[in-house]
């Protein structure tokens, strides 16, 4: 399958999901997830989903907890989206955003030291 079609069914999955948790959760944990990427593989099998959480809860946790909730997830990601096989989910923990924000903490105390 082409990369721009894959590009395309992980843009949409990640807005599905993350539709699904908002309207579809009952769970408070499912409503405070925001996915921030998705990577399906090119045979549509697989899939896994990254997010990250405004709870202040382990990673490992929340982790379990999400996968968890993937076939419920999975179910209406199956009903929403126009796909010949629906991926099985599975998700993890997105550390990218707090890598991030420690890096700039780092520039931020070479960038004062240097003033």
């Amino acid at each position: 399958m082409s990369s721009i079609k894959i590009e395309r069914i992980n843009s949409e999955l990640v807005r599905t999901i993350s539709e699904i948790l908002l309207l579809e959760g009952n769970d408070e944990l499912l409503k405070s997830i925001t996915i921030t990427a998705a990577d399906t593989s090119s045979d549509l099998s697989f899939a896994k989903v990254y997010f990250t959480s405004i709870l202040e809860k382990e990673k490992k946790e929340l982790e379990k907890e999400m996968n968890e909730a993937s076939d419920f997830v999975r179910k209406f990601v199956a009903e929403k989206m126009d796909l010949r096989q629906t991926p099985k989910l599975k998700f993890f923990y997105d550390e990218s955003i707090e890598y991030g924000n420690k890096i700039e903490g780092i520039l931020k105390q070479i960038h004062e030291k240097e003033n």
